[in-house]
Order: C-alpha cells, then sequence, then structure tokens
C-alpha cells in the first residue's frame, strides 16, 4: 500500500515537471509538433534506460528518425511505437494520448509500473497495444473500450488487480485477448460473448471465480481459450463443446466439474489441445476422443474419471502427451493396458502419465515397442502384474521409467544399462526378485534410483559408484547382503539420501566418508554392520536424518557428532554403544528426534536442548544413566568429591626435581655412613633392605621407579648399600635420626 502510495506521488511529481514539454493541444491542435513534444514528455517519465535507448530523442534529429518510432509518409505523424524488450522503468506518461495516429504501441518486456493512463482511450485509430511483461499496476482502464478498431490486447505479466471491465465486449474487432498472469478478481464478463471476432482469449493464472458464461458460445471464430489456474467452478457449458474451431482448450486448476459429452471427439474435429486437468470432473473419457484426429496435447489428470481406457488411442498419430494420472481409470482387471499396444502407433508420443489408477492386468511386452522418442513412462500406483520385458532397453531416449508401487515380479533385466539418458528409474514397493544388475552403472547420468521393498538380494554392485550423478539411492528394505562398496561413499553426488536399511548388509561401515558433504538423509538401519561409527560422517554438514539402528555398533557416539548442526533425526537405538551421553547432542538446534534407547550408556542425561522435552528423545534400556528432567524418572547421580588435579606438566617436573635432590643427598651421605654399613650383616642388610624399600613405597617417592631399584640390587652389594641410604634418607623426615630408628629396628 504505501508503495503504491509512493509510486503515485512520484507520477505526480513528474507528471508537474514534464507540463513544459506539451503545448496546449487545444490551442496548438494536434500537429507534427505536437507528437513531439508528447514523445519527449514520455521520454522525460522513463527513470531509467540502461541501454540508451531513448538517447536519440533530442532536437538535432527529426522525431521520425528516433529509436523506436515510425511515422506516416503523409504527414509524418506517429503511427507506430515500438520500445520492447530495452529494460526500460518509469511510467507511462498520459501524454501518449496525443499520438492520435499510433495504430501499434509495443512497450512489453520492460520495468513500466504504476496505474496505466485512461488517454490511451483517446487512440481510436490503434490496432495493436502490447504492455505485456511489466508491473503495470491497479486496474484496467475500462475506456479501452473506446479504441474500436483495437486488435491486439496484451496485458499478462503484470499486476493488475480488480475485475475485467465488461466494456471490453464491445470491442468487435478484437481478435487476441491477453491478460494472463495478473490478479485479476471477480467473473468472467459476459460481455465477452460480443467478441465475435475473437480468435485467442488467455485468461490464466488470476483469481477470476463464478462460472463459464454460457454466452461464450457465440464466439465462433474461437480457436484458442486458455481459463487455466483460477477459481472457475461449475459445469462447462455444453454449448462450448460445439465450437469446431477450437484447437486449444485448456482450463487446468480450477473446480470445475461433471461429465464430458460422448461426442466430444465429434463436434471438436479441431481439438490438438485438452487440458483439463486438476478439476472435479468425473464419468468415462469419451471413446470419440479418438476423432479429434489431430490431438497432440491430452491431460485430463487429478480428476474423477473412471472406467477404461479408449481401446484404439493408438489412431491419433500425431499424439505427444498422454496424462490420465490420478483418476479411477480402469477395473483392476487383464484387460486394463491393452491401449497399450495400439499407442505403438503413436511415433510422436513423448510422455505417458498414468499413475495412480486402477489399472491392472499383465504388463505388456510392446511397451518396449513405444516411441523411440518416448521421454516418460510413468504407471506408478496401480495393480500391475507380471515383468518388465527384457527389450525395454529399446526406449532409448527415456528420462523416467516409474513402475513403483504395482505387483511387479521377476527380475529387473540387464537391458536396463542401455537407457543411458535415464534420469530416474523407480521401480520400489513391488515384489522384484534377483540381483542388482550391474548394468545400472552404465547409465552415468542417473539422478535418482529407487529400487526400495522388493525381493532383491546378493550384495550391492560396485558399478553404481559409476553414477556420479546419483543423489538418491534407495535399496532399502530387500535381502542384500555383503559388505556395503566403499566406493559408495564416495559419491560427492549424493544429497537426497542413501538408504541402505533393513537388509542383511555386514562387516563395518567404510572409515572415510569425506564427499558426501551434501547428503540430507543416511539409513543403514536393520542390518548386521558392526565396528565404530565412523567420525568422518562430521563432513556430512547438510545432514538431517542418520539412522543407525539395529546393528552391531560399539564404541561411543563420536564427539565429531558436534559439527552436524543441521541434525534433524538421530537414531543409534538397539546397538552396543557406550559411555557417556555427549552434552554437544544438547547443543544442536534442531535435533528434535533422538533414539539411544536399548544400548550400554551410562553417566549422567543431559537436561538441556533435545533433552528437555521426553517426547523428543528415547533412552529406555540404558540402566546405568542418572539424572535429567523428572519426567523420564532416572535416579539422581552420585555425588563425588572434587580432587585438585595438577596439570601433567607440573607433576612431571616436581618429580624430576625430587629424584635429583634425593640423588644428591645420597652422595652427600654415602661417605658418613659407609662404615657404618659394612659391619651391618648380610642378614640385617635384606631385612633393612626389605624396610627401606616399603619405607619408599609407602612414602610414594620412587612410585613407578621400584623396578630399576630392583634392578640396581641385583647388581651388588655396592648398590644394595647405596640403595638402601637412599631409601632411608628419602623415608626419613628427620635425617640421621629416622636413619638410626630403621637400623635399630633391623
Amino acid at each position: 500500500m504505501i508503495s503504491r502510495l509512493l509510486n503515485s506521488i512520484l507520477f505526480i511529481l513528474c507528471a508537474l515537471c514534464s507540463i513544459n514539454y506539451l503545448e496546449n493541444p487545444t490551442a496548438s491542435g494536434f500537429t507534427n509538433e505536437t507528437d513531439r513534444e508528447a514523445l519527449l514528455a514520455m521520454k522525460h517519465l522513463v527513470l531509467s534506460d540502461p541501454f540508451r535507448a531513448l538517447s536519440s530523442w533530442n532536437a538535432s534529429l527529426h522525431f521520425c528518425t528516433w529509436h523506436g518510432v515510425a511515422c506516416g509518409s503523409k504527414h509524418q505523424r506517429v503511427i507506430a511505437l515500438n520500445l520492447s524488450s530495452l529494460q526500460l522503468a518509469g511510467f507511462l506518461s498520459p501524454h501518449i494520448g496525443n499520438l492520435t495516429f499510433l495504430r501499434r504501441i509495443d512497450l512489453s518486456k520492460n520495468n513500466f509500473h504504476g496505474t496505466i493512463p485512461e488517454e490511451v482511450g483517446q487512440l481510436f485509430r490503434l490496432h495493436y497495444l502490447s504492455l505485456s511483461n511489466n508491473s503495470f499496476q491497479d486496474e484496467l482502464p475500462g475506456n479501452l473500450s473506446h479504441c474500436s478498431n483495437l486488435r491486439f490486447l496484451g496485458m499478462e505479466g503484470n499486476n493488475l488487480t480488480g475485475k475485467i471491465p465488461s466494456e471490453l465486449g464491445s470491442l468487435s474487432n478484437l481478435r487476441i485477448l491477453g491478460l494472463l498472469k495478473n490478479h485479476l478478481t471477480g467473473s468472467l464478463p459476459r460481455s465477452f460473448g460480443n467478441l465475435s471476432s475473437l480468435i485467442s482469449l488467455s485468461l490464466r493464472e488470476n483469481n477470476l471465480e463464478g462460472s463459464i458464461p454460457i454466452e461464450f458460445e457465440r464466439l465462433s471464430r474461437l480457436v484458442y481459450l486458455d481459463l487455466s489456474f483460477n477459481n472457475l467452478s461449475g459445469m462447462i457449458p455444453k454449448e462450448l463443446y460445439n465450437i469446431s474451431s477450437l484447437s486449444t482448450v485448456a482450463m487446468v486448476s480450477n473446480n470445475l466439474s461433471g461429465r464430458l459429452p460422448l461426442d466430444l471427439g465429434l463436434t471438436l474435429p479441431n481439438l490438438q489441445t485438452l487440458y483439463l486437468g486438476i478439476n472435479r470432473f468425473l464419468g468415462p473419457v469419451p471413446a470419440s476422443i479418438v476423432n479429434s484426429s489431430g490431438l497432440e496435447y491430452l491431460d485430463l489428470a487429478s480428476n474423477s474419471f473412471s472406467g477404461p481406457v479408449p481401446k484404439n488411442l493408438g489412431s491419433l498419430s500425431y499424439l505427444q502427451i498422454l496424462d490420465f494420472g490420478f483418476n479411477q481409470i480402469g477395473d483392476k482387471n487383464n484387460n486394463d493396458l491393452t491401449f497399450l499396444t495400439s499407442l505403438t502407433n503413436c511415433t510422436y508420443l513423448n510422455e505417458i502419465w498414468l499413475y495412480k489408477n486402477n489399472l491392472g492386468g499383465l504388463l505388456p511386452n510392446s511397451i518396449a515397442n513405444l516411441s523411440t522418442d518416448l521421454y516418460y513412462l510413468v504407471m506408478w500406483g496401480n495393480y500391475i502384474t507380471g515383468t518388465i520385458p527384457t527389450e525395454i532397453g529399446n526406449l532409448k531416449s527415456s528420462q523416467i521409467l516409474d513402475l513403483a508401487d504395482n505387483m511387479l515380479t521377476g527380475r529387473l533385466p540387464e537391458s536396463i544399462g542401455k537407457l543411458v539418458m535415464l534420469k530416474e528409474f523407480y521401480v520400489h514397493l513391488n515384489k522384484i526378485s534377483g540381483e542388482i544388475p550391474s548394468s545400472l552403472g552404465n547409465i552415468s547420468g542417473l539422478l535418482k534410483l529407487d529400487l526400495g521393498v522388493n525381493l532383491l538380494e546378493g550384495t550391492i554392485p560396485v558399478s553404481l559408484a559409476n553414477c556420479t550423478s546419483l543423489n538418491l539411492l534407495d535399496i532399502s528394505h530387500n535381502h542384500l547382503s555383503g559388505f556395503i562398496p566403499e566406493k559408495i561413499f564416495s559419491l560427492s553426488s549424493l544429497t537426497l539420501g542413501l538408504l541402505l536399511g533393513s537388509n542383511r548388509l555386514s562387516g563395518r561401515l567404510p572409515s572415510q566418508v569425506v564427499d558426501m558433504r551434501n547428503l540430507i538423509e543416511l539409513d543403514i538401519s536393520r542390518n548386521r554392520i558392526c565396528g565404530e561409527i565412523p567420525s568422518t560422517l562430521e563432513t556430512c554438514l547438510m545432514l538431517e536424518t542418520l539412522s543407525t539402528s539395529r546393528n552391531f555398533l560399539r564404541g561411543t557416539i563420536p564427539a565429531a557428532f558436534k559439527k552436524l548442526r543441521g541434525i534433524q533425526v538421530l537414531d543409534v537405538s538397539c546397538n552396543n554403544l557406550s559411555g557417556q551421553i555427549p552434552e554437544f547432542l544438547a547443543d544442536l538446534p534442531f535435533l528434535s528426534n533422538l533414539n539411544l534407547s536399548f544400548n550400554e550408556f551410562d553417566g549422567k542425561v543431559p537436561a538441556e536442548g533435545a533433552f528437555k522435552n521426553a517426547s523428543r528423545f528415547s533412552i529406555a534400556g540404558n540402566n546405568k544413566l542418572c539424572g535429567g528432567i523428572k519426567a523420564i524418572q532416572l535416579p539422581e547421580c552420585p555425588r563425588t568429591k572434587q580432587h585438585k588435579r595438577f596439570p601433567k606438566r607440573v607433576v612431571i617436573v616436581a618429580g624430576s626435581v625430587a629424584l635429583f635432590i634425593t640423588l644428591l643427598l645420597a652422595c652427600i651421605f654415602a661417605v658418613r655412613y659407609r662404615k657404618l654399613s659394612a659391619n651391618i650383616s648380610a642378614s640385617t642388610m635384606e631385612k633393612r633392605f626389605q624396610i627401606v624399600l616399603f619405607a619408599l613405597m609407602g612414602a610414594n617417592v620412587i612410585g613407578a621407579q621400584a623396578p630399576e631399584l630392583n634392578t640396581l640390587l641385583n647388581k651388588g652389594n655396592d648398590f644394595k648399600a647405596f640403595a638402601v641410604e637412599v631409601g632411608e634418607l628419602v623415608a626419613s623426615n628427620s635425617g640421621v635420626t629416622k636413619l638410626e630408628k630403621i637400623e635399630s629396628t633391623a
């Protein structure tokens, strides 16, 4: 609202400033000079001209030679103004209404904004008006109806609001009307039934509502009708199907309902495009549709159509797109797919969408004979049985092959590897058995591969690592065994997910997980994987879901996981993990589902972050835990005295100093007590030695040096005497007196 007000103020100021560029038309009349001054006034409201397209609009050149200006040869008046695609920005001056000889205006693909001046309605000679792909606002001027010679009116891609003026219905010469991609509201004007010359009407991508007026039946020349992406409701008037000139009917994404007439193909013989998807139509697909022999695009998706597919669709030899997805077509019987064989005659066919219907029966081998230009074959969510034909490799242009959620059996053919253009391959939720074809590694451009929930067995082919564009690999819920190939964990392209869960995989996780930086989901749950969780998973910085549950993993949760700041789901339950629950788990900002249950964790449970809410984490089956929030009802952790610990470096230095002092004192007193020591008997010496040794150890002075002391003692009595004296001195707190006490005891 504020921006509109500012734009209006700016427009008024610019208009006032530009008044000097226009003489009073009443005084001077509409002349060549009037045209020149009107053009200069228009230039004055252009606020940005990055290509300097209007630099030639000056007094040094005649205005008929200015860029984008065309004049008539007789009167030298402006008859055409073409300033399309010049990135001009600003306002459209009301003085454009003084260019009364104008027949053509094309200001499309610029950045003009503000309102469309009502003065445009003065241009009664105008045939062509295109203001499309700008930023014009507010309502469409109703007085455009005064431009009675108008044949083309293009206003698409703006910010126009309000209702469509019913006055436009008086433009009896109008052939093309394009108001698409705006914010128009209200209902379709009934007066449009008077546009007897109309060939093309496009009102798509607005907010129009109500029903389609029955008056539209009078548009007998209409060829193109597009009302898609609005809020239209009700039934399509039956009379509309009688406009035999129609080649395109598009009404996608509305709330239209009712049944299609059974004779649709007979009354619309020139139909080339029929787009009715995302509505509420029901009933059968008219078998007469095959009489529209020029039909190229047939889209009936996301409705409630039922019954069989017309069996002779193959007579539509120009058909390129067939979309019956998300309906109730088919009866789950063996004849539902017979129409596919007829489609082999449609050599231009690019897309087949039959997903989420009631189609049953065997998948015919004839699908391998469909058009070699077929890009998309999408049939998921049906009741299709049988096997994927070996000849499927003939569809060499295929980019999406989706047969998921059916009842297919048998093996995946090796010929799949011939589909080198394939981007997405889905066969999950079937009963496919056998091994994963190694030939899949030939499809280097494959983006998504989903083989989950089948009966596949054998090992994971190493060749899958050749699919260097793969961003999703799902082979979960199968019977696969063996080790996980290390090269799979080197696929830097993996982003959406690496899903290996619910198999029989064994061995350790590859330790070098350094290339999957953008991986969002990793699932290895329900396997037989052992060893420790590799700390290199820290490089998966985009990881949101990590599940390693129900394996034989041991060790601790790597401290490096503190770098996984985006993790939302972490499930390590049912393993042999131990140690304390890391405090950093409470600091992960998005962690909302944490499962640590049935491991061997001990110690204190954090009480912050994800641990604040008992519904966000599980620690069941860890019997050595304590603390945490009250809701989990664990015993309090025992309080322990905090002993003062000296730094390791201080301890080493102090020990070295003590040893040096001990040796020094031993040397000083060695001579003084030599004679005394010599008079002591050997047995007394041994006793003395034992006492001294125990004294040393009791005083905790020599500690770990005791083994070295024994080594010295074994070298002879001189060493023994020396050691005894050292020990006595160290054990003594009062020098000679303490030593004498030890001797008397001995």
